[in-house]
């Protein structure tokens, strides 16, 4: 069973960057491919960023492709998305995500953590 905590999260002004962190309290973080999600009050989650089991191969949302970059470490149990060039429209609470099937959708995800807030200023 894999447990989630997100940190990272912080006031940021547009074209700054950030990294965000989500460990796995757990035992089974290798076991899992990672997603990052985020949301805004009103709307569902949104797809912005997963990483296969491996760490072989990454997806993104189009509205951060070469922008944002998930990595994981695997000594550390942790997953990171490193975010650069930050949007006012980036601001949302970003959960991390693990799963076992596919990446795009969060109804696909089985464990969540209890997400970071992360706002970009103009």
């Amino acid at each position: 069973q894999v447990q989630l905590v997100e940190s990272g999260g912080r006031l940021v002004q547009a074209g700054g960057s950030l990294r965000l962190s989500c460990a796995d309290s757990g035992r089974t973080f290798s076991m899992y491919a990672m997603g990052w999600f985020r949301q805004v009050p009103g709307k569902e989650r949104e797809f912005v960023a997963a990483i296969s089991w491996r760490g072989g191969r990454t997806y993104y949302a189009d509205s951060v492709k070469g922008r944002f970059a998930i990595s994981r470490d695997y000594a550390k149990n942790t997953v990171y998305l490193q975010m650069n060039s930050l949007k006012p429209e980036d601001t949302a609470k970003y959960y991390c995500a693990a799963g076992s099937g596919g990446v795009y959708s969060w109804r696909e995800y089985e464990a969540w953590g209890q997400g970071t807030q992360v706002t970009v200023s103009s």
